[in-house]
């Protein structure tokens, strides 16, 4: 009969952990500063305790039993819970220690998240992060489905009572900062003369140079475009802002990312709604696109940060919240390329 889960050392469930995932009983030895004969007698008292075997030999290794695949998750998911454990217990100890998890979407990924990043780290140097890319879906989930502590992104979340599907987070948001949408063009398209006599409407006279100040989207309701999948938010914004300009866009490539979209659209292949490129980003300045302001109104896109509603963030967390607030808020953040 097993014995008392509760007299089970977690040093034999991290040796476990470690067998399991392929690390031999001499490697593990080694690095804990054991015995082999030392870890073999721990790793057979918790087949004990548990009351079946959960390890059989295969070869030189060790590999897990039906039993072992079934108990292997519930120690992880253990292991995971006493690590977060002791992590929170160090960041109320010292709050410039600790991982900040961290989900922002992709476009964001090379101006405005890692300026925080970078701002924040220059005052706080002990602090690390876990960054993981947040899909812009209409109906994806917030926080990377729970294992992010922040999300920088455009998707407004459900709150309170509209929080009602299966698998939605009682979050809050706050929105930090408004994006501006362009039409990418390939530098070959007519559109992207430095020069071309522009069609404006009588409340806008256009600069005094005579150079384009924008364009309509009306301009290209007969060019091919390239978008995010039909799921993306993106894509809805930029579907919806042709409909209001009276045309529904022929798509004919579309992308899982942004670089695939600004690739395409390079290649000279369609045009696009993307957001404005950042001073100092990749695809800002000159080359084979073109970023045309668009005239239309509500070419632009909030920036919203998000985080639990239903617990308390981990001092280092709260304190990269409170300096993206202020950051943001502060305007100092780049500037649209010109």
């Amino acid at each position: 009969m097993p014995y008392s889960h509760e007299s089970m050392d977690t040093d034999v469930l991290r040796w476990f952990k470690l067998v399991a995932e392929g690390v031999t009983v001499t490697e593990v030895s080694e690095a804990e500063l054991v015995t082999q004969s030392g870890v073999s007698r721990a790793l057979a008292r918790l087949e004990a305790q548990v009351g079946t075997p959960l390890l059989e030999r295969s070869g030189r290794t060790l590999r897990l039993t039906r039993t072992g695949e079934v108990f292997k998750p519930h120690v992880d998911r253990l292991l995971d819970e006493l690590h977060g454990g002791l992590d929170a217990v160090a960041q109320f100890v010292s709050p410039e220690t600790g991982t900040v998890a961290v989900a922002f979407q992709q476009s964001l990924g090379s101006w405005l998240v890692p300026d925080l990043l970078g701002s924040f780290r220059a005052a706080h140097p002990g602090v690390g992060f876990r960054l993981t890319h947040a899909r812009d879906e209409l109906h994806g989930l917030p926080l990377d489905g729970g294992a992010a502590d922040l999300e920088i992104g455009t998707r407004r979340f459900r709150t309170g009572a509209e929080a009602t599907r299966p698998g939605d987070r009682a979050v809050q948001t706050q929105r930090i900062a408004n994006e501006p949408l362009r039409l990418a063009l390939p530098a070959s398209h007519p559109l992207a003369a430095p020069h071309v006599e522009a069609s404006w409407s009588r409340e806008d006279s256009g600069p005094a140079d005579g150079s384009r100040p924008g364009t309509w989207l009306t301009e290209v309701a007969g060019d091919p475009f390239v978008g995010l999948r039909p799921t993306s938010d993106l894509r809805k914004l930029g579907d919806d802002l042709c409909a209001a300009a009276g045309f529904r866009p022929t798509i004919v490539f579309e992308g899982d990312d942004l670089s695939n979209v600004h690739g395409l659209v390079a290649a000279g292949l369609g045009v696009a709604i993307v957001p404005a490129p950042r001073a100092g980003s990749p695809v800002a300045g000159p080359g084979p696109v073109l970023y045309l302001p668009i005239l239309d109104g509500g070419a632009e896109r909030d920036i919203y940060l998000t985080w639990p509603a239903d617990k308390a963030l981990l001092p280092a967390a709260d304190l990269f919240r409170r300096h993206v607030i202020d950051t943001v808020g502060a305007g100092r953040v780049r500037p649209v390329s010109g």
